[in-house]
């Protein structure tokens, strides 16, 4: 993509919009619910990834998913995992209560590396963590005493960012040994084969998903109503800002990106708000406010870092 980067943020604003939309979007819903609702989003998606990847890739697109390999199952699984329990969690609980869970994707993530790829984590992500994880329990602990299903999608609202945190550690794992092998190739003067492309493993998260919900939503009950609304979830509040953000990738980095993200939050929470007369609670919005507040000063901190290491890397003018 040949954007600024003040056009990449933009952007990547507007791709946050569009992720926000299915709360507001769910609560005007007629006849579908639980499975139903994710089963006719996660197929719209898989429906729309299909063109659009078949339009990019042509038949190779095939030849890729065959050749993918466990990693690329993998990496469905959790795609699957997230697209389902995000959904089902929006019928449960709050719209603010799933997407500040979400929310803490990064951390868990930073943590998952750590643990399992060696990576060292600075103090200010470890005390990121501890306030995140303290806002994230309060949460909780009103849930409980609520009881019912608000806990229940709570906790099931919980599995998108252990999810999403094993997805990005498993990637990371597969680019990291992919450069150790090209740089073990290139000084032994062998070909190294391609990075592992894992795109395919978004197509197939949706099929997934799409198919372990079929049984579990019958019979249907969705109106046309309710069918059009979770076709326009599955395409443009799914389908198009995934495609978007994985190319930003090569614009934005990660960090920034992590940090434009948590408007997600913001923006859902609001739309629920006006497009629905769902008020967040108090607790959520406390919970929420330690979140919130714990990953914009760890991802700003690290964005500053990072811009200070470019800086310093600059050489002197003459």
């Amino acid at each position: 993509m040949r954007l600024s980067h003040s056009r990449a943020v933009l952007l990547m604003v507007l791709i946050t919009l569009m992720w926000s939309t299915a709360g507001v979007v769910t609560r005007h819903l007629e006849g579908a619910r639980s499975f139903e609702v994710t089963f006719w989003r996660s197929a719209f998606n898989a429906l729309a990834l299909v063109f659009a990847l078949l339009a990019l890739r042509g038949p190779r697109l095939w030849r890729d998913i065959a050749g993918g390999g466990r990693a690329l199952w993998a990496s469905s699984l959790c795609w699957a995992v997230m697209y389902t329990n995000f959904m089902l969690a929006i019928t449960l609980t709050s719209v603010a209560t799933v997407l500040i869970t979400m929310s803490i994707a990064p951390l868990i993530t930073a943590l998952f590396a750590k643990l399992f790829l060696q990576h060292g984590l600075p103090r200010r992500t470890w005390v990121a963590i501890a306030v995140a994880g303290a806002g994230i329990a309060g949460m909780f602990g009103q849930q409980a005493f609520a009881g019912g299903a608000s806990m229940t999608g709570a906790l099931v609202a919980l599995g998108v960012p252990i999810a999403g945190a094993t997805n990005w550690t498993l990637l990371q794992y597969l680019h990291q040994r992919h450069a150790r092998q090209a740089t073990t190739g290139r000084a032994g003067g062998q070909i190294t084969e391609a990075s592992p492309d894992m795109m395919p493993a978004v197509l197939l998260g949706a099929l997934l998903s799409a198919a372990v919900t079929l049984p579990l939503a019958l019979p249907l009950s969705a109106t046309l109503h309710d069918v059009s609304l979770l076709a326009g979830l599955g395409v443009f509040q799914l389908a198009i800002p995934c495609l978007l953000v994985v190319a930003l990738t090569r614009v934005l980095p990660a960090p920034e990106i992590s940090l434009i993200g948590l408007l997600e939050v913001i923006f859902g929470v609001l739309l629920a708000w006006v497009g629905a007369g769902e008020a967040p609670g108090s607790t959520a919005l406390a919970g929420g406010a330690l979140v919130i507040g714990a990953l914009l000063v760890n991802e700003g901190l690290a964005l500053r870092e990072r811009h200070g290491l470019l800086i310093g890397h600059k050489p002197a003018s003459v």
